[in-house]
């Protein structure tokens, strides 16, 4: 639901002279605009995670002993718990940027694994340009969805221009701006609100938006090296199995798209990977089912479908054989 910044409920202290967060368990989000000056300190870090997408301008974050600058297209997320920091870079002329504090999904730790520099700071720059309007766009149906009270109609996104706020005194997010209007909103903001989730449908739908921007953002920008001497159409017959393990690809499917007979496809495929493509499907498959078993709570069954395995039976057979337990206990155990 929409509220003021400075009607945050149960916000945390985070100590002596330092800048507030939000409690944990809240999916808490907004979009600003800082002017030079604003700047946020929390010498205790905070109990959630926070998640920062600059649109414009520079800002300047620190955790721990790792210190990062952001820019326009990047995500920079601190994990919870060390000393932090953040503020509108020196020299620059404002630092436009979304940002939102919640409890990471287990299945993003991968995901922002490859962008660690350090002391729970996870950096992705260079999102392609491509990607910023669909980022832009789930953070503003994100802002929508965690205000649904869970009856009715969801309310629609809103243009981030009626959505940028800066903190009135002490916001959940941080310390208030050097310069504002005298009610705590940043010049030319109209409304000085935060979306804060409280209902469980508001709150998963906005932790679904969040996860499509930590895929996005974090899938497009670190592609994997080609290997050396690698068949281009083997390559691509490998990113088609990647993409979608779940789709019923065969053997002649595989070959038809990459432009190949069967046969030669599948002993170019076999002699460059060392295993048969159906091999490569199936450990693909099995991947894929153990990202859902890790982040979701769909039946086996459901998982076993997703993942395109036709029969449960064989799906638990295969996948103890690969992990050493059965998908129920592997669920558990991560």
């Amino acid at each position: 639901m929409p509220v003021r910044a400075v009607g945050l409920p149960g916000t945390a202290d985070s100590g002596a002279g330092g800048d507030p967060a939000p409690p944990p368990g809240l999916v808490v989000l907004g979009h600003f605009d800082q002017p030079p000056g604003y700047g946020v300190s929390r010498p205790r870090g905070s109990a959630s995670w926070l998640f920062t997408w600059t649109t414009a301008g520079r800002g300047q974050l620190w955790q721990g002993g790792a210190r990062t600058p952001a820019g326009a297209g990047d995500l920079v997320v601190l994990a919870p718990g060390v000393p932090h920091g953040y503020t509108v870079e020196p020299g620059a002329r404002h630092w436009r940027f979304w940002w939102a504090h919640c409890q990471a999904r287990t299945s993003w730790a991968a995901w922002l694994r490859p962008y660690d520099r350090g002391d729970g700071v996870y950096v992705v720059t260079a999102t392609p340009a491509g990607v910023h309007d669909r980022v832009e766009a789930a953070f503003r149906r994100m802002h929508a969805d965690a205000r649904w009270t869970g009856t009715g109609t969801p309310p629609a996104p809103v243009s981030p221009d009626r959505q940028v706020a800066a903190p009135a005194a002490s916001d959940g997010q941080g310390a208030a701006p050097v310069a504002s209007d005298g009610q705590g909103a940043a010049p030319g903001s109209p409304d000085g609100l935060v979306a804060v989730a409280h209902g469980s449908a508001a709150r998963e739908l906005a932790l679904c938006a969040l996860e499509e921007i930590v895929l996005l953002t974090t899938a497009g920008t670190r592609p994997a090296a080609p290997r050396p001497g690698l068949d281009p159409r083997i390559s691509r017959a490998r990113e088609l199995i990647d993409a979608d393990p779940g789709a019923p690809h065969t053997v002649r499917s595989l070959a038809e798209d990459v432009a190949l007979s069967p046969s030669r496809f599948a002993h170019l495929f076999s002699r460059q990977l060392g295993q048969s493509p159906m091999r490569a499907l199936r450990e693909a498959r099995l991947r894929h089912a153990a990202r859902l078993l890790e982040g979701t709570d769909l039946p086996v069954e459901r998982v076993a479908a997703a993942s395109g395995f036709a029969s449960p039976f064989h799906f638990n057979r295969v996948f103890r054989e690969r992990y050493g337990i059965p998908p129920g206990a592997y669920r558990t155990r991560h």
